[in-house]
Formats: C-alpha cells, sequence, structure tokens
C-alpha cells in the first residue's frame, strides 16, 4: 500500500481539477445518508470554492431529460456552461467527461457527486487505477443509505482513493492566509454556507463596529 502523506500530497488549486456528477433532483429524492439541504449547500460551497481558486470543474449529469437538471446553486457558479449529460452510469467511461478532464493538464482529480455508492465509486476506483490522485468531497455526496455511504467510501479508500470534507479542501487550497486574492471569496463561503463560523464572523463585525460608550449610563 502507497501511503498518502508529505507535502506534495496535500491539493493545490493550481493542480486541482473538479468534476461534479450526478447532482440532480431524482437522485436527491433518496438520499438517505444526509439531509438533502446540507448536500445541495455543500456542493453549491464546494463550486463557489473552485470558481474562487480558478479551479476548473466538469459539469455532468446523467439523462438529464428524465432525472432533471442539476442543481441551479451550481449551474449558477458557471453561468453560460455546458453540462456534459451521458448515458453512462460510471462517469470515468464517457470519453467526453475524460477528454474534459485531461485537457486541464491536471492531476488531482476531485470528485463529488450522487449516489456515493454508485457514481460517484466507479469514476473514482478507475480514475484511481489509471493513476490519478484522486480525491472524494465526501459531505458533497451522498449515498440512498447511510451503510451505502460508509461502504463505498472505505472501499475507494482501499483502491487508493484520498477523503476529504468541502471545507477541509478549502482550507488546504487556501493554505495561507497571506494567500489575500481569495480572502473575499473565502468570507462570503463563510456567510453563506457555513452558518456557525459565516454568523460567528458577521457577529464579530457587528461588534467591532459598534461604538464603545463615552458616558455611564447614570450621566456621571
Amino acid at each position: 500500500m502507497t501511503f498518502r502523506n508529505g507535502l506534495a500530497s496535500l491539493l493545490r488549486p493550481e493542480d486541482s481539477v473538479l468534476v461534479l456528477i450526478d447532482h440532480q433532483p431524482y437522485q436527491l429524492t433518496n438520499i438517505n445518508s444526509h439531509d438533502p439541504h446540507m448536500v445541495v449547500n455543500n456542493s453549491a460551497g464546494l463550486a463557489k470554492a473552485a470558481k474562487a481558486f480558478d479551479v476548473p470543474t466538469i459539469l455532468t449529469s446523467v439523462l438529464a431529460d428524465r432525472g432533471g437538471l442539476i442543481f441551479p446553486q451550481i449551474t449558477n457558479v458557471f453561468p453560460g456552461q455546458e453540462v456534459i449529460d451521458r448515458t453512462w452510469v460510471n462517469t470515468w467511461e464517457d470519453e467526453n467527461v475524460v477528454d474534459a478532464v485531461k485537457a486541464t493538464g491536471r492531476k488531482q482529480l476531485i470528485i463529488a457527486g450522487l449516489f456515493t455508492e454508485i457514481c460517484v465509486a466507479m469514476p473514482a476506483i478507475q480514475a484511481a487505477g489509471e493513476g490519478w490522485d484522486v480525491t472524494v468531497i465526501t459531505d458533497a455526496c451522498g449515498g440512498v443509505s447511510l451503510e451505502a455511504h460508509q461502504v463505498s467510501i472505505q472501499r475507494m479508500i482501499a483502491a487508493g482513493c484520498n477523503m476529504m470534507t468541502w471545507f477541509a479542501l478549502v482550507a488546504e487550497w487556501q493554505r495561507d492566509y497571506r494567500r489575500t486574492k481569495t480572502g473575499p471569496a473565502l468570507v462570503e463561503l463563510l456567510k453563506d454556507h457555513l452558518a456557525g463560523s459565516g454568523m460567528a464572523y458577521l457577529w464579530e463585525q457587528q461588534l467591532l463596529n459598534t461604538p464603545v460608550p463615552t458616558s455611564n449610563a447614570g450621566g456621571h
């Protein structure tokens, strides 16, 4: 087994390419491993992060005329971008998707989608076997049951894939607070998609902008 460790194993925006797979209404109706609202929130946050860090993002659906269009929370991040619609259940057997990924010239392949155990596991396992550095963003995925989601994660780890959550990926891409270019986008991500930290940030700003009283309540 090859261990994934060392500085070079951390994800870098300049080496990353993101593939978002089948975030569609039909799949969402049978997500039971996660709160469906959280899946939409996390996948939208992931999409916005990729755009903020200039990470090429490929959007793909399966039989969209039956399963529905990709969530607008994702497609609105990339207005006008073509969504590759497939007949293949396994995204990595669709030449259009694979060619789009290869055209980026990047080898850190990041995947999220619905369902974890089917439309994520198959391309992740195949791509890892072909030498890609594969990372799956588990909380922007979802399975038909908690067991299905968890077993597929174990299966992908055994195949050599890396597992992360969406905001851990954002932190890894950022890495250094001196990278101020992406600072404003990170603040917006906190506010819109990471409720606790986002509200704490807004509260902090409120407190910092609250004038300090110049006299005591008694007027003395």
